[in-house]
Parts: structure tokens; sequence; C-alpha cells
């Protein structure tokens, strides 16, 4: 059995330069790397190019990594509660590559399975079919969509053990199961790491084989991005 466990986030990080294109899961504040996105921000890395549903909030989460205008393009399905992702966008100081979110997660889920690319109606007849082979299946026209090509996709899971197993909880799985396995290399960000052998085989959302490296955070905050409740 490998072992896949690494000691520290920066062991886990390293590798990671500038002009590095990086994966990172979560949606909003839900399930993301937060040990590893504080790193980068002390990494002071530069000219990043992140592909990630939205970025967070202003001052937390990618949003981090806007303030410092360490990335330099962000491939994202909507700008979410960020203003100063909005700021950046219009003024042009920011490279933004809008992406239809169904066809986001299908473009990472290609390159984790290998598939170079796929044929998708979403988009077509709209600027996202822009340059792109279009092509007609039973009466209906599909947009040809590429997987992503990323040097580092960095997931946040539950619980893994330290051959690489992951469990995610709640929705927290979101983008970060159709990243693992789907970059050069794949690092996983885990609340509880476990011996191998601990976790349930039944369990497991994502097998060892599409992990890199992976390691402990701590001091999570786990912010809610819009808290609603209920008046008494």
């Amino acid at each position: 059995m490998i072992i896949r466990k690494v000691n520290s986030v920066q062991e886990a990080l390293h590798g990671i330069t500038n002009n590095t294109t990086i994966m990172l899961g979560g949606f909003g504040l839900c399930g993301i790397p937060e040990n590893s996105i504080a790193e980068l921000v002390k990494m002071n890395v530069t000219h990043l190019t992140c592909i990630s549903n939205n970025a967070g909030v202003d001052d937390f989460g990618l949003g981090l990594l806007l303030q410092k205008k360490q990335i330099k393009k962000m491939i994202s399905s909507y700008v979410g509660e960020n203003a100063e992702f909005e700021r950046q966008m219009l003024s042009g100081e920011l490279e933004v590559e809008l992406t239809p979110q169904g066809t986001l997660a299908e473009k990472c889920r290609a390159a984790q399975h290998g598939i170079p690319a796929f044929f998708t109606p979403a988009g077509y007849g709209t600027e996202v079919a822009e340059g792109k082979e279009t092509r007609e299946f039973n009466g209906k026209m599909y947009v040809m969509e590429e997987a992503y090509k990323a040097d580092f996709a960095i997931v946040k899971a539950w619980k893994g053990d330290e051959a690489g197993n992951l469990i995610f909880k709640g929705t927290a799985r979101n983008f970060n199961a159709c990243m693992a396995g789907a970059a050069k290399i794949t690092i996983a960000e885990v609340e509880e790491l476990v011996p191998a052998g601990t976790l349930d085989p039944n369990q497991i959302h994502i097998p060892g084989i599409m992990i890199n490296r992976i390691f402990q955070g701590e001091k999570y905050e786990k912010r809610i991005e819009q808290r609603t409740v209920r008046q008494r």
C-alpha cells in the first residue's frame, strides 16, 4: 500500500510556483481547502490560473488571493458574493472565463477520467460557443468542450486515510469529488487523518489512487456565506 501522507501544508503544496494552474474544490465557502488557500497567500505565488466554481467572499477563501492580486485568471461559473472579484473583472485587471456550472463540473470530471473532450448543449448559440466546434446529434446542436488541463488540484474532505482514500461530508462533496485526480498532482486536505485500513470501504467516496498527497488541516472556520434563520 502506498502511503500518501505528508506532514504539513508546506510539504503538500511543494512545487506550486508562479504561473501555475490550480483547481480548487468547494462551492462558495462550503468545502474549501482553508489551510491550503492560507498557505498560498503566505507563499506569495503570483499569476495563478484558478479553476473554481467561484471565488468565495472578499475576505475569505479565494478572495484572499484576489486581494493580493495573486490570481491572473479565474475560470468560474459565476462571480458569487465577491465584490473584489467583480471589480477586478470589470476593470480588466483580472482575466475571467465564465463557464456554465454543469460544463465546468464536466470539464473537471472529463480530466479526471482521461476524456479529452465532450459535447454538451449548454451554451450553444451564445458567446460560450464562440470559436468552438459544434455538431448536431439527433436533431439537436451541441458544443464541444475540452477537459481542463491543470497542474494541481487541491480538494478538501472531511476524513481521509494515509493511503489517500477520502470521505466527504454532506454538500461539501460538491466540486471536490470531480476535481480529485483531474490534475497532474492532487492534494487532499482533510479534517481528520486516520491510519490506512481504518475507513469502511463502503463509505469511501474517492479512492486513494486519485490522490498524490494528503495532510491534516487545522483550525477550520467553516464560515457560512449567507446565514438564514427562522424568526422566533
